[in-house]
This record gives C-alpha cells, structure tokens and sequence, in this order.
C-alpha cells in the first residue's frame, strides 16, 4: 500500500462467485491481471460494493453484473494504494449519458460567468463520483484509445486525499517531492505545446489544469500506455509505480 496511513476498515462480504466469473469478461483491462492483482482487484470490488451506494438515475436500471463491472473499473487505480482510495465518499451516481452541470467562475476582471456544461463525468471533492454510462460502455467497447472515464475520475478521488486537487496524490514525502517536480515540468511543457497550436499525443485536454493532466495522464496508463512512455516517460515511470504495470 501506498498510503502512508491506516485505518481499520470492515471486512467486506465476498464477490458472489457466479457474479466474480462473469464480470471480468466484460472488461478487457482484466486480461492483463495476473493471478494475485486479480484476487486483489475482487477484495477492492467487494468493499466497493459493501461501502458504497450505486445510484443509477433518469430510468437507467443497472444488474448485478454491471454493478459489478462499476466496481472493478472503479477500483483498478485503487491496485497498489488500496482500499484507503475509498476513502471520505459513499455514492456512485450514473446517468444512462453525458448529462449537464450548471458552472459560474469570476475571470480576471472580476467578472461572473454562468452556464450549463455537458460532462460524462465528475468528482466532487467531498461527494459522489458521477459517471456517464454510455461512455463507460464506449471505452468498454474501445479499451485502447485513451479513454476511460471512471479511472479519470477516480485518479480525481486520490488526487483529493490529501484535501487538495493539485495533481499530486498523498505519497512518501521523498516521491512526493519527485511526482511534484516531475509533473509540473511535463504539464508547463504540454501546455505550451497546447498554446502553440501544435498537435500533441494526449488529449489537449491534460492542458485545462495540473489535476486534470493528472487525471489524463491516469487514463492514458490504463489505456494507451505504450503511447504515455512514448511521449512522456518520467511521467509514464511515475504511474507504473502508482498504479502498477501497464495492463495493456
């Protein structure tokens, strides 16, 4: 475990194991597991299932193999930190697709912007993960592009560990030091590309904010990883160590 603390949690009843043999066919990230990341991925799923509350919204019904199927996406970040990634939230809310949030900033002048904006996906801070299902079940469908929406908001859940979204999850004092450094110089680097007009490898995107390169950099390792070391290898180093070997 990554996580510099523990804390003692509940032992979570055991994957119904009809349900633990069904699901993983589903989702092509599983096929990289080896026999102890799996057994530990179904110990995750189960706590996810037992801790948390799936709530499917504006008629979407989910079964218990797509419950499950949540579950596992959700916790294959949660690989080598643990189950302390479940921390400090309770629900998982789904849309059947993209749905819309309504957003307000002040610019630079002092100037209040408002307005509705359509996401697939979210991560408050200190509330739910939410998530657009049929986004999910596009990157279900298309594992190697880059894409993969509950990991994008989960890699936001560790990120806010430590109570701020910085792009720099809670770690050793020395790595954390390192991730920091390292990240900020790939992130300056990317957005001045992204400034330039130029074409980049990773989703432009990665540019919106340091959590948000974060995030998609996360996706990238579980996704497209040969692409990540490719364009970006002290980064890609650092997430191998985080969320273990590439599965792709």
């Amino acid at each position: 475990m990554i996580w510099p603390f523990t804390r003692r949690r509940r032992v979570a009843p055991p994957l119904d194991p009809a349900l633990a043999r069904q699901a993983p066919a589903g989702l092509p990230w599983l096929r990289g597991l080896d026999a102890a990341r799996r057994a530990r991925l179904d110990a995750l799923a189960a706590t996810f299932l037992d801790e948390k509350t799936i709530t499917p919204v504006h008629g979407l019904r989910l079964d218990a193999v797509q419950r499950l199927r949540l579950a596992m996406l959700c916790c294959l970040p949660l690989l080598e930190f643990g189950s302390e990634g479940l921390h400090g939230w309770s629900e998982l809310v789904v849309y059947p697709g993209a749905f819309r949030a309504q957003r307000s900033h002040v610019d630079a002048h002092g100037v209040l912007h408002e307005g509705d904006e359509e996401l697939i996906g979210e991560a408050w801070v200190h509330g739910p993960v939410v998530l657009s299902w049929a986004d999910v079940r596009a990157d279900i469908a298309s594992p190697a592009d880059g894409f993969c929406v509950a990991v994008h908001e989960m890699a936001h859940k560790l990120d806010a560990l430590d109570g701020v979204l910085d792009g720099t999850p809670p770690l050793p004092r020395d790595w954390q030091r390192q991730w920091a450094s390292d990240f900020q110089r790939a992130y300056d680097g990317f957005c001045e590309t992204v400034d330039a007009g130029h074409d980049t490898a990773l989703d432009p995107y990665a540019a919106e904010a340091p959590e948000e390169f974060f995030a998609v950099c996360s996706e990238y390792h579980f996704s497209a990883p040969r692409l990540l070391e490719s364009a970006m290898p002290t980064v890609a180093a650092h997430l191998q160590r985080f969320y273990g070997p590439p599965l792709l």
